[in-house]
Protein backbone atom coordinates (compact mmCIF):
# COMPACT_ATOMS: atom_id res chain seq x y z
CA UNK A 1 0.00 0.00 0.00
CA UNK A 2 1.36 3.58 -0.91
CA UNK A 3 1.77 6.24 1.49
CA UNK A 4 -0.97 8.93 1.18
CA UNK A 5 0.00 12.29 0.22
CA UNK A 6 -2.28 13.97 2.50
CA UNK A 7 -3.60 13.24 6.08
CA UNK A 8 -7.03 11.82 6.20
CA UNK A 9 -9.69 14.10 6.67
CA UNK A 10 -12.72 13.72 9.57
CA UNK A 11 -14.94 10.96 8.80
CA UNK A 12 -17.96 11.86 7.31
CA UNK A 13 -20.73 10.58 9.19
CA UNK A 14 -22.34 7.07 7.97
CA UNK A 15 -26.17 6.86 8.51
CA UNK A 16 -27.93 4.31 10.73
CA UNK A 17 -27.84 2.03 7.93
CA UNK A 18 -24.69 2.00 7.82
CA UNK A 19 -23.82 0.72 10.76
CA UNK A 20 -20.13 -0.52 12.02
CA UNK A 21 -19.33 -2.41 15.07
CA UNK A 22 -16.30 -1.71 16.68
CA UNK A 23 -15.19 -4.60 19.44
CA UNK A 24 -12.08 -3.18 21.81
CA UNK A 25 -10.00 -4.63 24.77
CA UNK A 26 -7.13 -6.05 26.24
CA UNK A 27 -4.66 -8.27 24.19
CA UNK A 28 -5.42 -12.10 24.85
CA UNK A 29 -9.12 -11.10 25.86
CA UNK A 30 -11.37 -12.69 23.53
CA UNK A 31 -11.88 -10.03 20.80
CA UNK A 32 -11.46 -12.03 17.76
CA UNK A 33 -13.64 -15.11 19.17
CA UNK A 34 -16.41 -12.47 19.75
CA UNK A 35 -16.12 -10.53 16.60
CA UNK A 36 -16.36 -13.96 14.76
CA UNK A 37 -19.06 -15.38 16.44
CA UNK A 38 -21.13 -11.97 15.54
CA UNK A 39 -20.01 -11.80 12.19
CA UNK A 40 -21.85 -15.35 11.63
CA UNK A 41 -24.61 -13.94 13.19
CA UNK A 42 -25.36 -11.34 11.78
CA UNK A 43 -23.33 -11.43 8.04
CA UNK A 44 -20.68 -9.68 9.45
CA UNK A 45 -16.50 -9.24 8.19
CA UNK A 46 -13.87 -7.92 9.97
CA UNK A 47 -11.39 -5.25 10.05
CA UNK A 48 -8.08 -5.78 12.15
CA UNK A 49 -6.97 -2.81 13.93
CA UNK A 50 -3.57 -4.44 15.10
CA UNK A 51 -1.11 -2.67 14.31
CA UNK A 52 1.81 -5.61 14.24
CA UNK A 53 -1.01 -7.65 12.39
CA UNK A 54 -0.52 -5.40 9.59
CA UNK A 55 2.80 -7.04 8.94
CA UNK A 56 3.30 -10.10 6.43
CA UNK A 57 4.98 -12.99 8.45
CA UNK A 58 4.80 -11.58 11.88
CA UNK A 59 1.78 -14.68 12.27
CA UNK A 60 2.27 -16.38 15.41
CA UNK A 61 3.58 -13.63 18.21
CA UNK A 62 0.82 -11.16 16.92
CA UNK A 63 -2.07 -14.06 17.02
CA UNK A 64 -3.33 -13.58 13.83
CA UNK A 65 -6.26 -15.28 12.67
CA UNK A 66 -5.49 -18.56 11.19
CA UNK A 67 -5.88 -19.66 7.31
CA UNK A 68 -9.09 -21.74 8.81
CA UNK A 69 -10.70 -18.49 10.01
CA UNK A 70 -10.23 -16.54 7.26
CA UNK A 71 -11.62 -18.74 5.09
CA UNK A 72 -15.05 -18.62 6.74
CA UNK A 73 -14.86 -15.23 7.57
CA UNK A 74 -13.13 -12.52 5.54
CA UNK A 75 -10.69 -10.10 7.50
CA UNK A 76 -9.15 -6.61 5.92
CA UNK A 77 -6.04 -4.99 6.73
CA UNK A 78 -4.03 -7.65 7.34
CA UNK A 79 -0.73 -8.56 5.68
CA UNK A 80 -0.81 -5.17 4.12
CA UNK A 81 2.82 -4.22 5.00
CA UNK A 82 5.84 -5.41 4.13
CA UNK A 83 7.58 -6.20 7.82
CA UNK A 84 11.31 -5.58 6.22
CA UNK A 85 10.31 -2.01 5.12
CA UNK A 86 10.40 1.67 6.36
CA UNK A 87 6.93 1.05 8.55
CA UNK A 88 2.97 1.94 7.99
CA UNK A 89 1.41 4.71 9.60
CA UNK A 90 -1.85 4.99 10.96
CA UNK A 91 -3.09 7.33 7.85
CA UNK A 92 -2.02 4.14 5.84
CA UNK A 93 -4.14 1.97 8.11
CA UNK A 94 -7.45 4.33 8.34
CA UNK A 95 -7.02 4.57 4.08
CA UNK A 96 -7.13 1.02 3.75
CA UNK A 97 -9.78 0.13 6.49
CA UNK A 98 -12.21 3.28 5.26
CA UNK A 99 -12.21 1.28 1.52
CA UNK A 100 -12.85 -2.15 3.23
CA UNK A 101 -15.30 -0.51 5.49
CA UNK A 102 -17.24 1.15 1.98
CA UNK A 103 -16.77 -2.11 0.01
CA UNK A 104 -18.43 -4.45 3.36
CA UNK A 105 -21.32 -1.79 3.19
CA UNK A 106 -21.85 -1.92 -0.76
CA UNK A 107 -22.50 -5.41 -0.05
CA UNK A 108 -24.60 -5.41 2.81
CA UNK A 109 -22.12 -6.66 5.24
CA UNK A 110 -21.66 -5.81 8.89
CA UNK A 111 -17.88 -3.95 9.03
CA UNK A 112 -16.57 -5.54 12.62
CA UNK A 113 -13.54 -3.60 13.78
CA UNK A 114 -11.57 -5.43 15.84
CA UNK A 115 -8.31 -4.60 17.66
CA UNK A 116 -6.83 -2.94 20.55
CA UNK A 117 -4.32 -0.54 19.36
CA UNK A 118 -5.12 2.60 20.64
CA UNK A 119 -4.18 5.23 18.09
CA UNK A 120 -6.10 3.55 15.02
CA UNK A 121 -9.39 3.48 16.79
CA UNK A 122 -9.07 7.27 17.90
CA UNK A 123 -7.91 7.92 14.28
CA UNK A 124 -11.05 6.36 12.99
CA UNK A 125 -13.72 7.14 15.75
CA UNK A 126 -12.06 11.17 14.89
CA UNK A 127 -10.45 10.98 11.75
CA UNK A 128 -6.54 13.01 11.36
CA UNK A 129 -5.61 15.99 10.93
CA UNK A 130 -4.41 17.27 7.82
CA UNK A 131 -0.49 16.37 8.30
CA UNK A 132 2.11 17.08 4.98
CA UNK A 133 3.88 14.14 3.13
CA UNK A 134 6.90 12.59 3.69
CA UNK A 135 10.19 14.08 2.93
CA UNK A 136 13.08 11.47 2.28
CA UNK A 137 15.45 13.29 1.55
CA UNK A 138 15.22 15.51 4.27
CA UNK A 139 14.43 12.04 6.41
CA UNK A 140 17.84 11.08 5.03
CA UNK A 141 19.56 13.93 6.54
CA UNK A 142 18.46 13.09 9.98
CA UNK A 143 18.72 9.09 10.27
CA UNK A 144 22.20 9.90 10.45
CA UNK A 145 22.00 12.22 13.82
CA UNK A 146 22.51 10.76 16.94
CA UNK A 147 19.49 10.36 19.44
CA UNK A 148 20.04 12.60 21.52
CA UNK A 149 21.25 15.15 18.92
CA UNK A 150 17.30 14.82 17.62
CA UNK A 151 16.61 15.29 20.87
CA UNK A 152 17.96 18.67 20.62
CA UNK A 153 16.53 20.00 17.27
CA UNK A 154 13.04 18.66 18.38
CA UNK A 155 13.77 20.89 21.84
CA UNK A 156 14.84 24.00 19.46
CA UNK A 157 11.36 23.72 17.44
CA UNK A 158 8.67 22.16 19.52
CA UNK A 159 9.48 21.78 23.09
CA UNK A 160 5.88 20.33 23.74
CA UNK A 161 6.46 17.10 21.76
CA UNK A 162 9.58 17.05 22.40
CA UNK A 163 8.38 16.24 26.30
CA UNK A 164 6.02 13.72 24.60
CA UNK A 165 8.36 11.51 22.73
CA UNK A 166 11.08 9.57 24.45
CA UNK A 167 14.72 10.14 23.93
CA UNK A 168 15.32 6.19 21.65
CA UNK A 169 11.69 7.14 19.88
CA UNK A 170 13.65 7.95 16.51
CA UNK A 171 10.41 7.96 14.14
CA UNK A 172 8.32 9.81 15.87
CA UNK A 173 11.36 12.76 16.38
CA UNK A 174 12.06 12.33 12.76
CA UNK A 175 8.37 12.69 12.02
CA UNK A 176 7.74 15.60 14.18
CA UNK A 177 11.25 17.64 12.66
CA UNK A 178 9.95 16.47 9.53
CA UNK A 179 6.53 18.32 10.06
CA UNK A 180 8.38 21.34 11.17
CA UNK A 181 10.71 21.79 8.22
CA UNK A 182 7.79 21.41 5.53
CA UNK A 183 4.95 23.50 7.59
CA UNK A 184 7.40 26.10 9.69
CA UNK A 185 4.89 25.35 12.23
CA UNK A 186 5.83 22.53 15.17
CA UNK A 187 3.64 19.69 14.99
CA UNK A 188 2.08 20.19 18.51
CA UNK A 189 0.38 23.38 17.27
CA UNK A 190 -0.86 21.09 14.20
CA UNK A 191 -2.55 18.17 15.83
CA UNK A 192 -4.69 19.37 18.54
CA UNK A 193 -7.76 17.66 17.90
CA UNK A 194 -7.06 15.08 20.37
CA UNK A 195 -5.45 17.54 23.16
CA UNK A 196 -8.69 15.91 25.39
CA UNK A 197 -7.54 12.82 26.70
CA UNK A 198 -10.83 11.47 26.42
CA UNK A 199 -11.55 10.05 22.52
CA UNK A 200 -14.99 11.09 20.94
CA UNK A 201 -17.01 8.80 18.31
CA UNK A 202 -17.46 11.77 15.56
CA UNK A 203 -19.55 8.68 13.49
CA UNK A 204 -23.39 8.41 13.66
CA UNK A 205 -24.06 4.21 13.32
CA UNK A 206 -20.83 3.03 15.63
CA UNK A 207 -21.58 0.81 18.54
CA UNK A 208 -18.53 -0.40 20.80
CA UNK A 209 -18.02 -3.24 22.59
CA UNK A 210 -15.57 -2.76 24.85
CA UNK A 211 -14.24 -6.21 26.88
CA UNK A 212 -13.28 -5.63 30.32
CA UNK A 213 -10.83 -8.27 32.39
CA UNK A 214 -10.03 -8.30 36.26
CA UNK A 215 -6.30 -7.75 35.79
CA UNK A 216 -5.19 -11.44 37.42
CA UNK A 217 -7.50 -13.24 34.84
CA UNK A 218 -5.96 -11.26 31.94
CA UNK A 219 -2.22 -12.20 33.40
CA UNK A 220 -2.79 -15.40 33.23
CA UNK A 221 -4.84 -15.64 29.81
CA UNK A 222 -1.28 -13.70 28.47
CA UNK A 223 0.87 -16.05 30.19
CA UNK A 224 -0.87 -18.89 28.45
CA UNK A 225 -0.83 -17.51 25.29
CA UNK A 226 2.86 -16.61 25.23
CA UNK A 227 3.13 -20.25 26.05
CA UNK A 228 1.01 -21.68 23.39
CA UNK A 229 2.90 -19.07 20.90
CA UNK A 230 6.19 -20.51 21.92
CA UNK A 231 5.38 -24.04 21.64
CA UNK A 232 3.59 -23.19 17.89
CA UNK A 233 6.99 -21.71 16.74
CA UNK A 234 7.17 -18.68 17.33
CA UNK A 235 11.03 -18.58 17.59
CA UNK A 236 11.33 -20.26 13.89
CA UNK A 237 8.52 -17.55 12.75
CA UNK A 238 11.53 -15.26 13.61
CA UNK A 239 14.28 -16.96 12.51
CA UNK A 240 12.92 -17.41 8.99
CA UNK A 241 11.77 -13.68 9.22
CA UNK A 242 15.29 -12.24 9.87
CA UNK A 243 17.10 -15.21 7.57
CA UNK A 244 15.39 -13.29 4.64
CA UNK A 245 16.02 -10.03 5.74
CA UNK A 246 16.50 -7.66 8.68
CA UNK A 247 13.31 -6.37 10.31
CA UNK A 248 11.79 -2.82 9.61
CA UNK A 249 12.33 -0.76 12.61
CA UNK A 250 8.72 -0.74 13.79
CA UNK A 251 8.08 -4.92 13.27
CA UNK A 252 11.08 -5.23 15.10
CA UNK A 253 9.24 -3.51 18.17
CA UNK A 254 6.30 -6.05 17.91
CA UNK A 255 5.91 -7.84 21.06
CA UNK A 256 8.06 -10.58 21.06
CA UNK A 257 9.76 -10.15 17.72
CA UNK A 258 12.13 -8.02 19.65
CA UNK A 259 13.08 -10.18 22.52
CA UNK A 260 13.61 -13.29 19.97
CA UNK A 261 15.76 -11.56 17.88
CA UNK A 262 17.93 -10.79 20.78
CA UNK A 263 17.72 -15.07 21.46
CA UNK A 264 19.01 -15.22 17.69
CA UNK A 265 21.55 -12.98 18.02
CA UNK A 266 22.71 -14.26 21.34
CA UNK A 267 22.16 -11.60 23.41
CA UNK A 268 19.29 -12.73 25.36
CA UNK A 269 18.82 -16.13 26.80
CA UNK A 270 15.40 -17.69 25.63
CA UNK A 271 14.05 -18.54 29.39
CA UNK A 272 14.52 -15.05 29.66
CA UNK A 273 13.18 -13.46 26.52
CA UNK A 274 10.12 -15.99 27.27
CA UNK A 275 9.62 -14.04 30.96
CA UNK A 276 10.49 -10.50 29.08
CA UNK A 277 7.53 -11.36 26.38
CA UNK A 278 5.24 -12.22 28.87
CA UNK A 279 6.27 -8.89 31.29
CA UNK A 280 5.77 -6.09 28.14
CA UNK A 281 2.51 -8.34 27.22
CA UNK A 282 0.97 -7.68 30.52
CA UNK A 283 2.28 -4.18 30.28
CA UNK A 284 0.72 -3.40 26.90
CA UNK A 285 -2.85 -4.54 28.03
CA UNK A 286 -2.37 -2.10 31.17
CA UNK A 287 -1.95 0.55 28.74
CA UNK A 288 -5.12 -0.60 26.68
CA UNK A 289 -7.29 -1.21 29.77
CA UNK A 290 -6.37 2.40 31.28
CA UNK A 291 -7.12 4.03 27.51
CA UNK A 292 -10.43 2.11 27.26
CA UNK A 293 -11.46 3.48 30.54
CA UNK A 294 -12.20 6.88 28.39
CA UNK A 295 -15.14 5.47 26.80
CA UNK A 296 -16.47 4.37 29.60
CA UNK A 297 -19.33 7.34 29.51
CA UNK A 298 -20.06 7.33 25.57
CA UNK A 299 -23.56 6.26 24.81
CA UNK A 300 -22.20 4.31 21.92
CA UNK A 301 -19.97 2.13 24.16
CA UNK A 302 -21.62 -1.36 26.01
CA UNK A 303 -18.66 -2.75 28.43
CA UNK A 304 -18.95 -6.26 29.27
CA UNK A 305 -17.22 -8.08 31.94
CA UNK A 306 -15.71 -11.33 30.00
CA UNK A 307 -14.75 -12.98 32.46
CA UNK A 308 -18.17 -13.74 33.85
CA UNK A 309 -19.38 -14.82 30.35
CA UNK A 310 -18.75 -16.91 27.50
CA UNK A 311 -18.53 -16.09 23.78
CA UNK A 312 -21.75 -17.03 22.61
CA UNK A 313 -23.34 -15.25 25.61
CA UNK A 314 -21.35 -12.19 24.93
CA UNK A 315 -22.60 -11.88 21.32
CA UNK A 316 -25.96 -12.69 23.08
CA UNK A 317 -25.69 -9.62 24.69
CA UNK A 318 -24.13 -7.26 22.62
CA UNK A 319 -27.32 -8.55 20.24
CA UNK A 320 -29.50 -7.36 22.90
CA UNK A 321 -28.17 -4.59 23.78
CA UNK A 322 -27.51 -3.27 20.22
CA UNK A 323 -30.03 -4.63 17.82
CA UNK A 324 -29.07 -6.49 14.87
CA UNK A 325 -26.81 -4.03 13.86
CA UNK A 326 -28.81 -3.16 10.15
CA UNK A 327 -26.35 -2.89 7.52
Amino acid sequence: MSSPTHGIPAPRPATQSRGILVISGPTAGGKSALAMEIARRVGGELVSADSMQIYRGLDIGTAKPTTAERAEIPHAMLDVADPHGAGFTVADWLRGAEEAIADMHRRDRLPIIVGGTNLYLRAFFEGLDDAPQADLVFRASLETLSNESLREHLLAVDPARAEEVHLNDRRRTIRALEVHHLTGKPMSAITTQWDDASPRVQREGVRVVVLDWPTPLINRRINARVKSMMADGFLEEVRALLAHAPLGRQAAEAVGYRELSAVLARTMRLEDAFEAIKIRTRQYAKQQRVWMRRFETMPEVLKLDASILDTSALADRVLEAHGSFPV
